[in-house]
């Protein structure tokens, strides 16, 4: 075969191999990345139906107790006019004084109690109607003095509930005692209705 021919038929056969590769494999379409802007943030998957709970913090409020006002120092009830500070000063002035009158009683009743002791001590011969007598006489100057040493305890108590910042609080309710309550009896501890509530028990 002559030159010429081997070049004719290398040229015509170059096609047919190229034809017969293209049926064999394919051209495989080009993957395209998905553009995603610049700066966009990966969405997160959520599956149908259940949509994402943002979880905000729960502010806790604390529950209001009872109807009392508390715009003043000391609070109280409802429909009652707020606490001045001249009415809280005369209060605490006023628990003052008791609270030494007190202690001048508990001191006196105090000696006349052993006073009364001694001398009962001593009446070895008395008649029944003396010695019966002189025991009224000592369970009466004791009753006066564990009256007067519950009275000087109430007004400390409340002189120290003044400078705690707890005075005219129940303290069996947590309810305010009332204004007009402890201006009239200032050593109070209870509003009317536990104070009831304990004498009938």
């Amino acid at each position: 075969m002559s030159t010429t021919a081997r070049t004719a038929a290398s040229t015509t056969a170059e096609p047919a191999q190229t034809a017969t590769a293209a049926k064999k494999s394919p051209a495989k379409p080009a993957q395209r990345p998905a553009a995603r802007g610049a700066g966009s943030a990966p969405t997160n998957k959520v599956p149908v139906g259940k949509a994402p709970v943002s979880k905000a913090p729960v502010s806790k409020v604390p529950a209001s107790r009872g109807t009392h006002s508390t715009t003043g120092a000391v609070p109280v009830r409802a429909g009652e006019e707020s606490w001045t500070a001249q009415e809280i000063a005369e209060v605490e002035a006023d628990l003052r004084a008791e609270t030494e009158r007190l202690r001048t009683d508990v001191a006196s009743a105090d000696s006349a109690l052993a006073q009364l002791l001694h001398s009962s001590s001593d009446g070895a011969g008395d008649d029944q109607a003396d010695a019966g007598s002189k025991n009224l006489e000592r369970e009466h100057e004791m009753a006066i003095v564990n009256n007067a040493r519950d009275m000087l305890l109430q007004s400390e108590r409340a002189l120290a509930r003044l400078a705690a910042g707890t005075y005219g609080v129940c303290e069996t309710c947590g309810e305010a005692i009332g204004k007009a309550r402890l201006q009239v009896f200032p050593r109070a501890t209870q509003c009317m209705p536990c104070k009831q509530k304990a004498e009938r028990r």
